[in-house]
This record gives C-alpha cells, sequence and structure tokens, in this order.
C-alpha cells in the first residue's frame, strides 16, 4: 500500500512482510512483546497489570528513544490481524486490567480491524507518542476508551532536533483535542482505574526546561480542572546513538525535576502524577523478546 497514515504522509509503499517509509514498517503489524505490564501509571498498570503490546518500528523516532531496539524496526515478529486479535483476547483472558498499544501509530488499520473482530471488554489503550493523525484517530473512535498520548514538544526547534519532526507541537496539540473530543473528562471505576478519558504524558529532557513549563501550560490552560490526567515523567536515560547531542548524555537533575513538579501544582494540575528522579535506569525498559507473539 501507499502510506499517508500518518503525519509524516510520506506515500511509501509498505506490503503485508516488506517494511517501507518512515516508520521502516510492513503493513501488517510487527509485535515485540505481548504481555502484562507494571510499569505505567498506578491508574493503568494497577494490581493486575496492564496488557501491553509493543508494536515494532515508529513514525517518530526520536533520537534519545529508550525502546529504540523495538523503535529502529530491529526487533518482533509480523503477526496477522487475526493472530493480533486473539493476542487481545489471550491477554484479557490473564485478567489484566486493560489492553494497552503501545506505539502503534503506523499500524492503525490492521490494529482498528483486529479490535473489531475482537471487542475485548477490558478498556483498550491508545498508547502513542502523540503524533497521530486525525484522521487514524478517527478510526479508532469508539474502538479505544483511554488515551494516553506524549506530548513531547512544545519547542518546534526540538522536535526538529531531536525528532525531525518541526510540526510536532501542532499535530500533537489537534490530536489531543480529538481525544479528548471522542472520550471526555477522564472517568475511573471503584479500583481507581482508568476505564476512559485522556492522560498526557511529558518526558522532561535535560536543559529543556522552558518546554516543559510550555507543555504544562498548555495542559492548564486547555484542561482546567480535573478534564484529563496528567503524568510528569523523569525517566529520561541517555542512550547510545546519542554522542551528537552533549545534552543528552545525563539524566535529569532533582532540581529541575522539583521546580517543574511545583510548577504543575502552581498551574493548579492536581490530577496527575510524577516521578522521583531514580526512575532514570535501564531497568524502566521491558524485555521485548517475543513473549506472547
Amino acid at each position: 500500500m501507499l502510506c499517508n497514515e500518518c503525519p509524516r504522509r510520506c506515500g511509501a509503499e509498505r506490503e503485508e512482510n516488506l517494511p517501507g517509509g518512515v516508520c521502516r514498517s510492513p503493513s501488517l503489524p510487527s509485535i515485540a512483546r505481548a504481555a502484562p505490564h507494571f510499569g505505567e501509571e498506578p491508574c493503568i498498570s494497577g494490581e493486575r497489570g496492564s496488557g501491553t503490546v509493543f508494536f515494532t518500528g515508529c513514525n517518530l523516532k526520536c533520537v534519545f528513544c529508550q525502546n529504540r531496539e523495538i523503535s529502529r524496526g530491529r526487533t518482533g515478529r509480523t503477526v496477522s490481524t487475526e493472530r493480533l486479535r486473539d493476542i487481545f483476547l489471550e491477554l484479557e483472558d490473564t485478567g489484566v486490567h486493560n489492553i494497552n498499544l503501545v506505539t502503534g501509530s503506523h499500524f492503525v488499520s490492521p490494529i482498528a480491524r483486529a479490535l473489531e473482530l475482537a471487542r475485548p471488554r477490558i478498556p483498550v489503550i491508545w498508547n502513542s507518542s502523540g503524533y497521530d493523525s486525525i484522521e487514524s484517530l478517527r478510526r479508532l473512535e469508539g474502538l479505544v476508551q483511554v488515551y494516553m498520548p506524549d506530548f513531547k514538544y512544545m519547542d518546534s526547534g526540538l522536535a526538529g532536533r531531536y525528532s525531525a519532526a518541526p510540526d510536532y507541537p501542532r499535530v500533537a496539540r489537534e490530536a489531543i483535542y480529538e481525544m479528548y473530543r471522542q472520550r471526555g473528562d477522564f472517568v475511573t471505576d471503584s479500583e481507581d482505574m482508568l476505564v476512559s478519558g485522556v492522560l498526557i504524558r511529558h518526558l522532561i529532557l535535560p536543559e529543556a526546561e522552558e518546554n516543559s513549563r510550555r507543555v504544562i501550560d498548555f495542559v492548564a490552560d486547555n484542561f482546567p480542572g480535573d478534564r484529563v490526567l496528567f503524568s510528569l515523567m523523569c525517566q529520561f536515560t541517555p542512550m547510545p546513538g546519542t554522542e551528537n547531542f552533549p545534552e543528552l548524555q545525563k539524566t535529569v537533575s532533582a532540581e529541575l525535576n522539583c521546580r517543574l513538579c511545583d510548577y504543575m501544582a502552581e498551574r493548579g494540575i492536581e490530577w496527575g502524577f510524577y516521578q522521583d528522579t531514580d526512575s532514570a535506569t535501564e531497568e524502566m525498559i521491558p524485555d521485548f523478546d517475543l513473549t506472547g507473539v
């Protein structure tokens, strides 16, 4: 197929088992792991875990990606739509709280078809970089109960430098507005698990405090009160391949993390989460060993 599903609109030819495009992926989904995961926010992982499907490839490919083993497309197995449906149902049978689809923006069509076939009885989470097209999100309407986008950049210069996507701030804003249009204010159940709504995540980058403040401002200005959840993450870990980015050769300082947590409170963001700086380790990265695929 000639693919224009994501905001890159690269028009590349992607065949069922032949990679193509910026995402370097086939048209059928490629998966690196499908298993219960306990490393998400408490309202996602809970006590029984989140049924997480890690897709291979990515349409954004940030230079600092902690999941670079799969975002660069080097690990994973291509599966049919029917097999993906079965994976969803097998995860549901384990008793997890939800089905968590990680970085599937370049596989929207087969994912949507598999969800239509499976119709899980537990919430489905769209866990993305935030670099989603409106058309793709509307293909997911009614199939996804929780949207969990990153909002990486309000600074187009940083977006261009680290992700070759200077349009990221505009695209992510529009995507989040669409996600909220579909699901509205967040809803939790009797176990305090998120069952509907939007949870916006932001990863603090070293030496990019103003970028983070502008992301916080966006959330506070556009979703005041208890409309969405917000997660401020300081788990940034220096990764191989970033030697040309000296500012990315260190973790986020405790002082920067504290200042931004305080700023969240100043801007009235009370419904959310933040991490301690001891989260910045490679232990946060799962084993992409084809479990459950």
